[in-house]
């Protein structure tokens, strides 16, 4: 990011010899006041690109700012910038260096085409698998030799890259990937996907065609359809394949609805849709009237009246891109020159060897899709970042190469099960790292523990939800539920094992002077009853003294104190200075300490269990409460994209409606019925999927938390413990 104030980072710049930069949208205007004249120069957003690549500079610039910006250029590049600055800059070719993303030099080849079997490239799904950011998908599709290859290098910022053909002979094979970081999102990478060209007479298998065409439909955020010359009956006659998308694409593993619910969906998950046409030679007019590229487009798509076979196949491309492509774009393309010699080599021409209007045109298409190309989602609103994106790829091939349909259920569910299974492990990963830096063992109490339990299993419960998605039965979540109540229940040992052993340390060192007298006979005299008593009752008294001892310090006490009974006793019958009945007193006195203080050890066992119990009430509420939150959200995503689904359907209707298609307008009633019933049940929150998935999860996790019944055991004996004396 380019900026002008001091607080902020300095420029980091690379030059670019070659620049396009004076064709973009810089504009210089003059204020003139009474006192002075004030040079203002704004630009809140700027797409600059050579041969294609974007940067995206945000700032905003007053004379100082100019100035300022002028001097970090010329300390971060050695150029001292003229009068002019800002323009002369542009013009030079500076360009905002990239931090983030994938440094791939070239594309890739990602589904092989070799005699007509499609086959995933491990080597860019290696790539993928290492992308960690979301990405912005743009897949380019047409017959061949109509030039996309060399569109797609221009979003790549390159003049090589993919193949461009000088032939009649379709250069690329299959689908290539290039995956560039993206010039005006640095959060996301932006894979281009250049197909092979469709109608290549070389091949054998036009089926080939239509599964490529599939695919980029169903791997791309933006779908690109290169043509050449004018939208007619014969471009759409071309473009049959998208007709064939609802034989050759499911939404569901299986549909109760034949069909209507895979076609009422597609308008959920399918991507943009650009038509681009190339060698553009009329004019933008109709009926005399000057129109927009967009008007264009649209008024090609309007359906033919009649029914005879020959207008439902010419309207069956249209109806098919107004139903499932939502929203809708056109660029028109001047030929980049008129020169043949130039063509055949345009990827070493200049640019100013191209046609200005050609350059614009250019221009403007990739300042389309730097600024407007959405992130690369599933339904539900689940983000693709590059490793799923390579998940999909392998689910969609899986399918296509066992003669199946490629699913996106299916798809999701494969990826669900990797990622949920990936999150998991995050989250348990966390839980532990977390236990770990926050426990000084051994506790002072199990309450402590449990306490940097509960915030440190909030926390990895947080990261699960975050990374997990399609949880339906919530089998991962149950799973994550018992690994982090294994490894509290490991943590709680661990304490109980540190306590006991620094416990048992501490009673070693402060029993020694004891121990010492009781083997030197220092009891075994008259008196010496008191004596021992006096030193027990010291060592005591020392041993309480002794900070953060944990929660076995009692236990190790009183199995000090057990071990003390015998020789108490023989010290005591031993004392000559008492009488039988003070011996028999001290002896009854004795028990009933010991007593008193295994009664306390009950106690503080039956507290410590209670906390064990409470734990997991918060354990239960704490889950229960953020998948809650989860699905609502997911149900608000849900709901929103219905609504998105339903007010296109409402849209498309009426314009039947209104193009005097009545029979084609009612013939939607079903699936607009079918989205409605879809919304209002998820609208009910009594009848919601949200209330049956949560009594689902409670009683599993009831059965996780609470079934051990050696915990309920031990606490029913240790009240009956409590009233048997």
């Amino acid at each position: 990011m380019l900026s002008t104030g001091l607080s902020q980072p300095p420029l980091t710049l690379r030059h670019h010899p070659r620049w396009c930069c004076a064709r973009c949208s810089w504009r210089d205007s003059a204020k003139a006041t009474a006192a002075r004249i004030t040079f203002i120069f704004t630009l809140k957003t700027a797409l600059y690109w050579e041969r294609g690549r974007a940067c995206s500079v945000f700032f905003s610039l007053d004379t100082g700012g100019r100035e300022r910006w002028k001097e970090q250029v010329r300390q971060a590049t050695g150029t001292i910038l003229g009068p002019l600055g800002v323009e002369q800059a542009a013009l030079a070719g500076w360009q905002v260096a990239m931090a983030s993303g994938p440094n791939m030099t070239d594309p890739i080849c990602l589904i092989k085409n070799n005699n007509e079997l499609l086959s995933v490239n491990q080597e860019a799904l290696e790539i993928l698998e290492k992308i960690s950011q979301p990405v912005v998908v743009v897949a380019i599709v047409g017959l061949y030799r109509t030039g996309k290859s060399y569109l797609m290098n221009r979003l790549a910022g390159r003049n090589h890259g993919f193949r461009l053909g000088s032939t009649v002979q379709s250069e690329t094979k299959g689908i290539w990937m290039w995956c560039v970081p993206h010039p005006s999102k640095p959060d996301c990478t932006l894979v281009l996907l250049d197909t092979e060209g469709l109608g290549d007479v070389e091949k054998g298998d036009p089926k080939n065609d239509s599964w490529i065409f599939a695919l980029a439909v169903l791997l791309s955020s933006v779908f690109v359809y290169n043509s050449t010359n004018t939208i007619n009956h014969q471009a759409l006659e071309q473009l049959h394949y998208v007709a064939e998308l609802t034989e050759l694409i499911r939404t569901k593993s299986s549909s109760e609805n034949d069909g209507v619910e895979d076609c009422t969906e597609f308008v959920s998950f399918f991507p943009d849709f650009i038509w681009i046409v190339r060698d553009f030679t009329l004019d933008l007019k109709l009926h005399g009237h000057p129109v927009t590229e967009d008007e264009y487009l649209e008024n090609a798509l309007k359906l033919i009246p009649g029914n005879n076979p020959k207008a439902r196949i010419s309207n069956l491309p249209r109806e098919c891109i107004r139903h499932f492509f939502p929203k809708r774009k056109c660029f028109v393309f001047d030929r980049p020159t008129h020169d043949k010699d130039l063509l055949a080599n345009i990827e070493n021409v200049s640019d100013d060897q191209l046609d200005p209007k050609f350059q614009e045109q250019a221009n403007n298409f990739c300042s389309y899709i730097f600024t407007n190309a959405k992130t690369k989602t599933l339904r539900d609103g689940i983000t693709v970042v590059g490793k799923r994106l390579g998940t999909l790829v392998v689910a969609y091939m899986d399918a296509i190469n066992t003669g199946d349909v490629p699913c996106l259920e299916n798809a999701v569910t494969t990826l669900a099960q990797l990622e949920n299974s990936a999150a998991v492990q995050k989250a348990a990963d966390l839980y532990s790292e977390q236990m770990a830096q926050r426990l000084s063992l051994p506790t002072d109490t199990l309450l402590e523990l449990l306490e940097v339990h509960a915030a440190c299993e909030s926390k990895a419960i947080a990261v699960f939800m975050e990374h997990s998605f399609k949880d339906d039965t919530q089998e991962f979540q149950k799973m994550l539920v018992e690994i982090i109540k294994n490894k509290k229940e490991g943590f709680v040992l661990q304490n109980e094992e540190a306590s006991a052993k620094y416990c048992q340390e501490k009673l070693d060192q402060l029993s020694k002077t004891l121990m010492k007298g009781i083997s030197a006979g220092m009891f075994s005299v008259p008196g010496g009853h008191e004596l021992y008593r006096r030193a027990k009752t010291k060592l005591e008294m020392e041993y309480c003294q002794v900070p953060r001892k944990g929660v076995k310090a009692d236990k190790v006490l009183q199995r000090f104190l057990q071990s003390q009974v015998a020789i108490e006793k023989s010290i005591l019958q031993a004392d000559k200075a008492l009488t039988d009945g003070q011996k028999a007193i001290a002896e009854e006195r004795a028990r009933k300490e010991a007593a008193e203080k295994a009664q306390e050890l009950l106690k503080q066992e039956l507290q410590e269990q209670e906390q064990q119990v409470a734990a997991q009430q918060r354990s239960f509420q704490e889950n229960i409460d953020q998948l809650t939150e989860k699905l609502e959200k997911e149900r608000a995503n849900i709901l929103r994209e219905q609504d998105k689904m339903l007010e296109h359907k409402l849209k498309v209707q009426e314009a039947l409606l209104k193009e005097g298609f009545k029979k084609k307008s009612q013939e939607m009633n079903a699936e607009i019925q079918h989205l409605r019933n879809m919304i209002a049940r998820n609208q009910d929150t009594e009848t919601s999927w949200i209330t049956t998935a949560l009594h689902a999860f409670g009683r599993e996790m009831a059965s996780v938390l609470f079934s051990p019944s050696k915990l309920l055991d031990y606490i029913v004996k240790g009240v009956s413990s409590l009233y048997k004396k």
